[in-house]
């Protein structure tokens, strides 16, 4: 069996969307309750899943601010084209000028297509604050970035999660890890996708063992169900809090290959983990990566899921 796999319009380091198919496979059925991530990130698992009722949280407000934007249709797939292609035709003609531009006024403004430019034509597809709350990720060295084809694909990303959140009850809020998880009731499914610990990462407000305790702490007395991603080991070493925290419970693993940093020398295989707290059963499917569908093909698709 195949399913199609949906890319999101922000891009991340260490984004999910090979796993989708891995995860979206041990989701006990039938589910109707509520989907719950305290980590959203892009938002590629839940877009993916497709729940009628989620509550998406991260601590990063300019994810929540983009995605609420689009459902508030004050970014629509007109829009953003309209304004990808005003501000890639100023990128082709003033290079790196103008991306430091749109940076500058994103950190004063957090206009959220500017969020959206910045991530696209960034250096390898970062998210990265400063101290002081700004984004400082450079520019990628491509003034030709917003080329028509490329354009046409992040709309159609836009498109997909614009209709998608129409037809179904998101919630987004910028919220705290533990905050998010006691929200979880029995009957709800909790998937938590936080920054790899030990390893590099870019998260909004960082990472440590206190934050990787205080997490297994928390799915570990929710009534929920909960699926958490985390590494298991790679070539070089092993994650030391799958055995002194996360072996209590069901762990699924499986080879993994990450483009991470800007060396060759970080983008190495990893194996990655799924942590449960029930025994997960995983029926794999075949991906199909999926990023151009026409409006009319996302219209229909998700009329017949409103019949259903």
């Amino acid at each position: 069996m195949s399913k199609k796999i949906y890319v999101p319009p922000i891009k991340s380091q260490g984004i999910k969307t090979k796993l989708v198919p891995w995860i979206n496979s041990i989701i006990p059925e039938p589910f109707n309750n509520t989907w719950i991530e305290p980590f959203m990130g892009t938002g590629v698992v839940a877009f993916n899943v497709v729940p009628k009722f989620a509550i998406l949280c991260d601590t990063n407000p300019h994810l929540i601010n983009f995605y609420k934007a689009i459902q508030k249709k004050e970014i629509t797939p007109s829009l953003t084209k309209e304004f990808l292609q005003r501000e890639g035709s100023l990128l082709l003609s003033k290079g790196e000028e103008h991306f430091y531009s749109i940076r500058e006024r994103f950190n004063k403004e957090h206009n959220p297509l500017d969020f959206l430019f910045l991530n696209r034509s960034c250096f390898n597809g970062m998210i990265r604050f400063n101290r002081k709350g700004g984004f400082n990720v450079p520019f990628c060295r491509k003034p030709e970035r917003f080329a028509q084809a490329y354009v046409t694909k992040i709309v159609n990303q836009i498109e997909y999660v614009f209709y998608l959140l129409q037809f179904n009850d998101f919630e987004f809020k910028c919220k705290d890890f533990k905050d998010t998880i006691a929200l979880g009731k029995e009957g709800d499914i909790i998937y938590c996708d936080p920054p790899y610990i030990d390893r590099h990462t870019d998260y909004f407000n960082g990472w440590d063992g206190k934050k990787e305790n205080d997490l297994f702490i928390a799915l570990k007395n929710t009534k929920a169900t909960f699926i958490l991603s985390t590494w298991h080991h790679n070539d070089y070493r092993k994650n030391e809090y799958i055995d002194s925290l996360w072996s209590e419970f069901p762990i699924l693993t499986r080879d993994h290959f990450y483009h991470v940093g800007g060396k060759e020398t970080n983008r190495n295989p990893m194996v990655e983990a799924l942590i449960t707290n029930y025994n997960a059963k995983p029926i794999e499917y075949i991906q199909e990566r999926v990023e151009q569908l026409t409006l009319f093909e996302r219209m229909a698709e998700y009329k017949a899921k409103a019949i259903v």
